[in-house]
């Protein structure tokens, strides 16, 4: 999940065979969403190795933006991170919210290894209103649909 343009180190070749079924369904991926097969099989790579790392994330949304978010709880890790920041404690938080110690230190972990990638995701968020009317000026929000 390597953001901004950021280029990982890339590992020695090798050869892979996989059975036809998985071969095709690699191959219609790549297809849909316009990547070469080695990519497609680097990226779910990549997320089932976080995956069995860290038990209990899952990623979700389109290829070019998968974000990494705590099963049972609808919130990606980044949110759950920004919570953390924003209440005074985890156990604040636990008793404030629906979440439970366990998804909040979970995701606090997956942070600890991956600490850009939340980062990012987390500055991107709390970009200022101003910002965003730029960026997006064909949007209304309830401040420029009351002018």
């Amino acid at each position: 999940m390597a953001r901004s343009g950021q280029r990982a180190k890339k590992g020695e070749p090798f050869s892979v065979r996989f059975r036809a079924s998985t071969d095709r369904a690699v191959e219609e991926e790549a297809r849909r969403v316009r990547r070469s097969k080695s990519a497609i099989v680097e990226a779910l790579t990549e997320e089932a190795m976080r995956m069995r790392r860290y038990a209990g994330i899952a990623f979700r949304g389109e290829d070019a933006g998968r974000r990494p978010w705590v099963i049972g709880t609808g919130l990606d890790v980044w949110e759950i991170c920004q919570m953390v920041e924003e209440f005074e404690s985890i156990e604040e938080l636990v008793a404030e919210t629906q979440l439970i110690e366990r998804q909040v230190r979970l995701a606090l972990a997956y942070r600890e290894e991956y600490p850009e990638e939340i980062e990012e995701a987390i500055g991107e968020n709390r970009r200022p209103l101003e910002e965003w009317q730029q960026l997006y000026p064909f949007v209304q929000t309830q401040q420029t649909a009351a002018s």
